[in-house]
């Protein structure tokens, strides 16, 4: 069942099996492997099932790293968590992913390619795309168009299918009838409290914006509030352990890490379409369509070595014909509505975190009114004719002067980027998170190789002439990157106390009962989409805990 924990009349003090800290992809999976079974599951949520500005503000924070990040926009606080946002990319990761590299730092899994793929398997129903083959960091699945042959040394091709469904939306339902689930709403953790030597946890201490306080008791706890809350919420339950749990070996929050994009150049071509038409993921088929990445091929990560990356073509428009623009502003004008709260929060934050060429100088905004726009449109009926014919043979709707390249890039693991706790504090009266967000030379050398070999084999293939970002250009150039909203690393798994926060089953070293989901645990990310792999673990972790709580 579904519970708003702001309602007075329910209970305060909650016993069950086990108790999950986060109803995002994570915690949803988890809560619904149990559903019909003889274990009581508690899901903790801090927001509601629609998105609230005075929830949102609870993930306010500072930044004062290298890199400027901002904690507040690059995630949401509402039932079904950040996936709410999402694009619905669904890929593995790749052998090579998960493997020590010697020109990494801290790189390598405690688990193999092999350990995880089953649970792949079953992320693919969970997501409910169509059961393709898996491929070395890839699916095997058709495409709606043939990618661009490259050399196979240099670049490849990786497949990822688009997920149809919020997770919030699609297992609500289920979660409602389930009599052994109890999922809270604005219920926030204010701390998880140990026992003396902080060996277990005893209970978890919630409470809502509106003062309501409470208890969760449990045999088992799973921390699933994101990959930077998940450190966040460690580092503040320290009324026992006084640097945080499991923060002996002060690793909680460090190794903090972002899939880094920006602009890389751009291709000039009389032909932009042979670069972008194979990989415009709005021409895939069925209910869950699958499209190509350009990736770096093995070969090329072992000779340069470089970290994973891919590059995704952008076709940007000339000047768009005045017919063409009135069109586009009466389309605009006709899906304007008024808003609710809701939709005005998932507006603004998908905007700060849009991933996609810089924007041009032709943004369309509607400024004139209906009549106008109408004699307008009746003046610009040649554009639109146009326009109409170049759809129905394959071509642009508006001409292309050039392709951007934006690169998206896996993040060195360092020790130096991390999370902490600020001064300041929300309305809950916990301590803010402050994000110190900082690359490393293999970063930055990343980026340049990567994109000279990304620039040089998309202009081949189109007859093009590849010209490198001015940033990439200038040694002294600060990197001109931003987050993508993947946040990994700041609970790394490893077999090593001392190495890691979690091990290779996401138990926090030394607490016998907590345990960790999401893309806090990975110790590097790849390039891939890490929300198919947060599945895969969290059902994997599912599994482990299954057998923990078995009832005798």
């Amino acid at each position: 069942m579904i519970v708003d924990y702001l309602e007075e009349a329910g209970p305060t003090v909650f016993d069950v099996d086990l108790c999950v800290i986060g109803a995002g992809a994570a915690g949803i999976a988890i809560a619904r492997s149990f559903i019909g079974s003889g274990i009581t599951v508690c899901v903790v949520e801090s927001g509601g099932l629609a998105g609230e500005e005075r929830t949102q503000e609870l993930y306010a924070g500072t930044s004062i790293g290298s890199q400027a990040f901002d904690p507040a926009s690059s995630r949401m606080r509402v039932f079904g968590g950040s996936c709410n946002l999402w694009g619905g990319g669904c890929i593995p990761l790749g052998q090579q992913d998960m493997h020590a590299r010697d020109w990494v730092p801290h790189s390598g899994w405690p688990l193999s390619y092999a350990e995880l793929e089953p649970f792949y398997v079953r992320a693919r129903d969970y997501c409910r795309i169509d059961p393709h083959e898996f491929a070395d960091g890839s699916f095997l699945a058709p495409l709606a168009h043939q990618p661009i042959a490259f050399d196979a040394d240099k670049l490849v091709n990786q497949v990822f299918a688009r997920s149809p469904i919020l997770f919030g939306n699609a297992y609500r339902e289920e979660l409602e009838r389930a009599t052994n689930i109890t999922v809270l709403l604005h219920a926030n953790l204010l701390e998880l409290k140990s026992d003396e030597g902080a060996a277990s946890i005893n209970e978890a201490a919630i409470g809502t914006l509106d003062g309501r306080r409470g208890t969760v008791r449990a045999r088992h706890y799973v921390l699933a509030s994101g990959g930077i809350e998940n450190a966040r919420l460690l580092l503040l339950s320290d009324s026992v352990a006084k640097n945080g749990l499991g923060n002996d070996h002060d690793l909680v929050g460090r190794f903090f890490m972002d899939h880094p994009s920006g602009s890389l150049g751009t291709v000039h071509t009389d032909t932009p379409e042979r670069l972008t038409q194979p990989y415009d993921r709005n021409l895939g088929k069925g209910p869950a369509p699958s499209f190509p990445e350009i990736g770096l091929s093995v070969q090329a990560q072992h000779t340069h070595r470089l970290l994973s990356g891919r590059v995704h073509p952008f076709a940007v428009e000339s000047a768009v014909p005045k017919g063409l623009r009135a069109l586009r502003e009466l389309r605009a004008m006709l899906r304007s509505r008024k808003l609710d709260e809701n939709a005005v929060l998932e507006a603004r934050l998908c905007a700060a975190m849009k991933n996609g060429p810089s924007p041009g100088d032709d943004t369309v905004v509607p400024v004139d009114g209906l009549a106008k726009l109408t004699l307008r449109l009746g003046l610009g009926m040649g554009d639109i004719a146009q326009a109409f014919v170049h759809k129905l043979t394959g071509k642009p709707t508006v001409r292309s002067n050039h392709v951007e390249l934006v690169g998206y890039f896996e993040q060195a693991p360092n020790p130096d980027s991390r999370i902490t706790l600020g001064d300041e504090v929300d309305a809950l009266g916990l301590r803010k998170v402050r994000i110190d967000w900082r690359l490393t030379p293999l970063d930055r050398h990343t980026y340049r190789t990567s994109a000279t070999l990304f620039g040089d084999e998309l202009a081949s293939a189109c007859g093009g002439r590849f010209e490198l970002a001015p940033w990439l250009a200038d040694d002294d150039a600060p990197p001109r990157v931003h987050g993508t909203a993947h946040h990994i690393g700041t609970t790394r798994m490893s077999t090593d106390p001392t190495k890691g926060v979690v091990d290779s089953n996401c138990r926090v070293h030394g607490v016998a009962n907590l345990h960790v989901a999401g893309s806090s645990v990975f110790p590097t990310g790849g390039w891939a989409f890490p929300t198919f792999t947060i599945v895969a673990l969290s059902l994997r972790l599912a599994e482990h805990l299954r057998e923990l709580l078995v009832v005798v």
